[in-house]
Formats: C-alpha cells, structure tokens, sequence
C-alpha cells in the first residue's frame, strides 16, 4: 500500500489591523502571546465548522482582543499556508500548519481592545509602524506577513 505524506493545514483567518487613525497614521497592531514567551503576532484563529472566514474574523477578534468593532478595508486574494516549526506542531496536532486568510481591517473609533478576555490568549499589544512588525514577529510567521504587507501596500492600502 501506498503511504501518503500529505500534509494537514488548520483552516485559519488572520487579521491585519489598523489603528482608528488610519488613513492619516499606519500604525499596524501586534500582541504578545501569553504561552509562549514573546512571540508577537496579528490576531488569528481558526474558522469553525459551518462558518465563513468574515464570520470567522469577527468572532475571533472578539475572543482575543475582546472587540470586532472593525470595518475591512481589504482582503487577501487567496489562502496562504505556513508550517508550524516542530515545538509548536506537538501542541497544534493533526495539523502540519495553517492555511490563512487575511483581511486589512480598521479599528472603529469606539473600539476598545480588552485582553482578558473569557479565554485570554495575549498578554500585551500595541501599536507599530510598518518596518517594526518584522523585528518584533515570531520567525515563522514573517515570510507570509511580508507576502501580505506587501500585498497591501501595492494595492495602495498601505
């Protein structure tokens, strides 16, 4: 018989924001998880049976940075996949990694970001410019953050 090594990837939504300033400042947020030491990243999460990926957007924002009040500027035309490094893939199995969608939001002026949430996953964020994201990201994550950044940028969103 023959094996396969096909690899398993967790349908994932992910969530470039900006600050309510935006357009006239870019500032992106970025929050530190609280389970592995300083590892920066955007808010994401994993779309739930039944669920579309806005549905998805909006439900994880409010279970880890406690709001959704967010307009979408923008979405990234396709899924993009990354692997889990083998420390985190123990603790993410079935899964080999994550397939994304990423969508440009903008926090609404009333929006207030909560981190003790019901389950809290961060334990800080803020507010960076665009070249500080890759200094602060966990390593495995850049590639695609670039592709997306850029993505944006070209797109004359950012």
């Amino acid at each position: 018989m023959e094996q396969t090594n096909k690899k398993k990837y967790r349908p994932n939504v992910a969530a470039v924001i900006l600050s309510a300033k935006y357009p006239l400042v870019c500032e992106f947020l970025i929050a530190r998880r609280d389970d592995i030491k300083d590892v920066w990243q955007f808010p994401q999460g994993g779309i739930d049976e039944g669920e579309n990926a806005k549905e998805a957007l909006f439900r994880e924002l409010k279970e880890e940075i406690g709001t959704n009040k967010v307009e979408i500027i923008a979405q990234y035309p396709q899924q993009l996949k990354y692997d889990f490094p083998q420390t985190v893939a123990k603790r993410m199995y079935p899964y080999d990694g994550q397939s994304q969608t990423y969508f440009l939001v903008k926090l609404k002026p009333n929006a207030k970001i909560k981190l003790d949430t019901k389950h809290p996953e961060f334990d800080d964020y803020k507010f960076v410019k665009r070249k500080e994201i890759f200094d602060l990201v966990t390593f495995f994550k850049r590639p695609v953050y670039q592709k997306v950044i850029s993505y944006f940028k070209k797109e004359g969103y950012l």
